[in-house]
């Protein structure tokens, strides 16, 4: 193990922060890290918007879930794949020739850009002693949230950050055995099922040390209970809406 694996292994998330700034060099350095992750052929499709004014953040806040670490955290950052600059940038040397920013293709190339960006930032931050925890919610109401921070044609938020300095940390939890992701010149498929057998046992042992045993709840059973629910089924409307996905 070196310096990074720890800090990599080390990663929760965090949901209470302290009552301290970070400061606008700290954030630069912390995107500019975010910057330097791979990016398909180089479009840097993404585009990060930091929120720090008090009132700013309670409106995504109550749009988000009433999540209050999104109020507490001194900054709050939505990541946004980014096609709009793109073709804007793009449309003066086209000479009209077809574009096809709106392709499906590309809002997958925008979705996977903004992610590494993101994640390369998560460990910047936690590298400076910083903590994260990202936020799903900026997709409970996007299209209220997008027009909230000004947001145009070809831009949507994949997920928020909140960044802070912990006020609390929590445990790891555990994540599923290797052998259940990693397969070697093909898929496993059962290896895959059998190895989520194995994490359903560590995640009951998790859950009932957490819960202080209110709850034993097994990974497959909480995951059942999750794609039982619908959830953001507006998603494929507001993202036609937005110009995405046209071919």
């Amino acid at each position: 193990m070196n310096e990074t694996l720890e800090l990599l292994n080390r990663h929760t998330s965090v949901r209470q922060f302290q009552d301290k700034p970070v400061s606008d060099e700290l954030l630069a350095a912390i995107i500019g890290a975010g910057q330097m992750a791979s990016t398909s052929s180089n479009v840097q499709a993404y585009s990060v918007i930091a929120v720090t004014e008090p009132a700013l953040k309670a409106q995504l806040s109550a749009l988000s879930g009433n999540q209050a670490y999104i109020e507490q955290c001194p900054v709050f950052l939505v990541w946004c794949a980014d096609l709009y600059r793109l073709r804007e940038a793009a449309a003066p040397h086209l000479q009209g020739a077809p574009s096809y920013e709106d392709s499906t293709e590309n809002l997958i190339v925008a979705t996977v850009d903004v992610a590494l960006a993101a994640q390369n930032a998560a460990v910047a931050a936690e590298s400076l002693g910083l903590g994260i925890v990202y936020i799903g919610g900026v997709r409970n109401n996007i299209a209220a949230l997008s027009e909230l921070l000004g947001l145009p044609e070809l831009v949507y938020p994949v997920f928020g950050m909140c960044l802070g300095y912990p006020a609390a940390v929590n445990g790891v939890r555990p994540r599923l055995p290797l052998q259940a992701v990693l397969h070697h010149n093909g898929y496993n498929a059962e290896a895959a099922i059998q190895q989520a057998g194995v994490y359903d046992g560590i995640s009951r042992d998790y859950m009932r040390e957490r819960t202080g045993g209110q709850s034993e709840a097994s990974w497959s059973e909480i995951m059942a209970k999750r794609q039982a629910q619908p959830s953001r089924m507006h998603m494929k409307e507001f993202l036609l809406g937005k110009g995405f996905m046209q071919r």
